[in-house]
């Protein structure tokens, strides 16, 4: 674990994590993967991040791997151009993704990428019916609640999101905002 974690540090130009301290405080690396995620993310480049994903989740410790590569899918999906892009980027790091040991961790992970395709193909013009709104998770469906200018999307969450809120929150957006018409 000790080259990964000095891999990785190095690799990102990260120079004031001591790799001792690192190893020694899941915090203190937790941390450091975070910021290897901001540098990583930042890159024009996607050539290396199935590597650094891959490096990532061999950590012992994976609620602490796990939230990095969240936090790498997150950062990429408001990057990429559209979902074609991102559906090509994350079929790349699956078969990193799917070696995590722990069902859950791997299960939230591919949540969150199905989350980011939907709120992309959203994005890019497509009206979601209501039985695709149902498949993806509350967060996404706030996400959307919160963000979305497309009159048909509110609607359709103000009629069918998977909360009061949800629902309240898309109904007043649509009432109270200029919206952009397709």
């Amino acid at each position: 674990m000790r080259s990964d974690v000095a891999e990785l540090l190095a690799g990102a130009g990260i120079l004031d994590v001591d790799v001792d301290d690192a190893l020694a405080d899941e915090h203190v690396r937790s941390s450091a993967y975070q910021r290897v995620v901001s540098v990583t993310a930042s890159s024009r480049s996607r050539d290396k991040d199935r590597a650094i994903v891959a490096t990532i989740l061999r950590d012992p410790h994976e609620m602490g791997s796990k939230t990095a590569v969240v936090a790498l899918v997150d950062r990429i999906a408001m990057r990429v151009s559209g979902p074609a892009e991102f559906r090509q980027w994350s079929a790349e790091l699956l078969p990193e993704i799917d070696q995590l040991k722990a069902e859950g961790c791997r299960e939230f992970i591919h949540s969150r990428i199905h989350d980011w395709l939907f709120y992309l193909s959203v994005e890019d013009g497509h009206v979601p019916t209501p039985v695709e709104l149902a498949k993806v998770t509350y967060w996404m469906q706030r996400v959307l609640a919160e963000q979305s200018t497309s009159p048909e999307v509110l609607a359709l969450l103000a009629g069918s999101g998977c909360s009061k809120k949800i629902r309240n929150i898309a109904k007043d957006r649509a009432g109270n905002r200029k919206l952009r018409t397709r």
